[in-house]
């Protein structure tokens, strides 16, 4: 990917114009908003690559942004940069799919990293993505990895990514346990305790989404992993 564009909505003007700086310098093109009503507007308007998403922000919050965003594209990468680092607002960033949290103050050079690993990441995944999406029978669901999405009776389910990678794996390992560690290195490439606890949010989701069949069910497996399997 060259010259990726990054989207930076962040209130503080100096350290807006720190991170805008650093981040053209080290290659890439951004754009700079200084509240979330002109970051949503950007949004709208232009292509970008990934936002970095301040939480305190006037006129529209980051988490109410990072929302509208994800209900216009599930895929583009999110990274919350915030003076807060309270449990709950790391788990409300997590579910609001977050690809990563920055806690103020932070590291120009860990952010640095942080992005490229993203984009590396999601630019990889979109190259190897398979030509054709064979339909997977998941118990009363349809299942369609390439295009993340299950199909029950008449209702489609639109997954994201992730979502529908960690389901992929949970299905070709059905009444096995799929091992934490290997989940978090295949989808996440790291198994640090925010990929671990973003993971655990994302199992969540899917055992609210596979309820509507009652015979299937993601059992947690202490210490282990996680486990498909049919009731009956």
């Amino acid at each position: 990917m060259e010259n990726p564009k990054l989207l930076i909505v962040e209130d503080d003007p100096n350290l807006g114009q720190i991170l805008q700086e650093y981040l053209q310098v080290k290659g890439f093109n951004t754009f700079l908003a200084q509240d979330g009503e002109k970051g949503l507007q950007a949004y709208q308007e232009q292509q970008f690559d990934l936002c970095l998403l301040d939480v305190m922000l006037p006129l529209k919050d980051g988490f109410t942004l990072a929302g509208e965003i994800r209900r216009r594209d599930k895929e583009i990468p999110i990274i919350f940069l915030t003076a807060k680092s309270l449990k709950e607002d790391t788990l409300q960033g997590l579910r609001l799919g977050a690809d990563d949290y920055m806690t103020k103050p932070f590291s120009l050079e860990e952010l640095l990293l942080r992005i490229r690993a993203i984009l590396k990441r999601t630019n990889k995944q979109a190259a190897e993505k398979p030509a054709e999406d064979a339909p997977v029978q998941v118990g009363k669901f349809t299942f369609y990895p390439q295009q993340q999405t299950l199909k029950l009776e008449n209702k489609q389910l639109n997954l994201t990514a992730k979502e529908a990678a960690l389901l992929k794996m949970l299905v070709e390992q059905e009444g096995q346990t799929l091992d934490r560690t290997t989940a978090l290195k295949t989808i996440w490439h790291d198994d640090s305790y925010f990929n671990a606890r973003s993971m655990d949010v994302y199992i969540t989701k899917l055992r609210k989404i596979l309820k509507e069949d009652a015979e299937l069910q993601i059992l947690s497996v202490r210490g282990e992993g996680f486990k498909l399997v049919k009731t009956r």
